[in-house]
């Protein structure tokens, strides 16, 4: 099979590293979970102190954000630590939409993206892969769901590692995050027409990532 770029693009909480995770683990890709990438840099932020734009900006570029498949999931790890579930908890998911809109901070993450997938047989997932990082990717795909179903399964994804928090806290951060994301200056959010929609409302997993690898497929000459 013809080594493809795939890049996944949608909104929180819309399954995309999940499925992206899967897809790349089925193809024997690479998985690169941009949105990881920006919650690492807004660890460090919180993490040290930090309120300069510019100083973080420097230690965004100094950073060592690396991703690596472990034991079926993907780990990330910033200048050698484990953050993984660090970056996942609800105060780095207020503040990282503030950090991605930073201009500066995009160009440095978005230039280690690009290195990344430059051999191909890569998953990229975020909101801006196929209108912005990767404009020519073999695959574009954008997932969506219900913000109900979406609140319902970050919730069951925080709740299931210790952390208390309400589902309706949960769906007015991730309206708020919608609305920052699309309107944002720099590569906002949005559907790129040659992409392929995908709604993953009350649709398994399994039957997501089956629907992905079939469009891979067939782009790849397969059927």
């Amino acid at each position: 099979m013809k080594k493809l770029t795939i890049a996944i693009d949608g909104p929180a909480g819309a399954g995309k590293s999940t499925v992206a995770q899967i897809v790349a683990g089925t193809l024997n890709y690479t998985y690169i979970d941009t949105g990881a990438m920006y919650r690492a840099v807004t660890w460090l932020a919180i993490a040290n102190n930090i309120t300069s734009d510019k100083v973080l900006i420097n230690y965004a570029r100094e950073a060592v954000i690396r991703l690596a498949y472990i034991n079926g999931k993907t780990k990330v790890f910033v200048n050698g630590t484990d953050v993984t579930d660090e970056i996942r908890t609800p105060e780095i998911s207020r503040k990282v939409a503030e950090i991605a809109q930073i201009p500066a901070i995009r160009e440095v993450l978005i230039a280690k993206q690009r290195e990344m997938a430059q051999e191909g047989g890569v998953v990229m997932d975020g909101r801006d892969i196929g209108s912005y990082v990767l404009p020519n990717a073999d695959v574009k795909l954008f997932l969506t769901a219900s913000i109900e179903e979406r609140a319902r399964r970050r919730w069951q994804e925080l709740t299931e590692k210790g952390i208390d928090v309400s589902l309706q806290d949960i769906a007015n951060d991730i309206t708020c995050r919608d609305k920052q994301d699309c309107e944002r200056e720099i590569a906002p959010l949005k559907k790129t027409e040659d992409a392929i929609l995908i709604d993953t409302t009350g649709i398994t997993i399994q039957g997501t990532v089956q629907k992905i690898l079939d469009i891979c497929r067939e782009r790849a000459g397969l059927v």
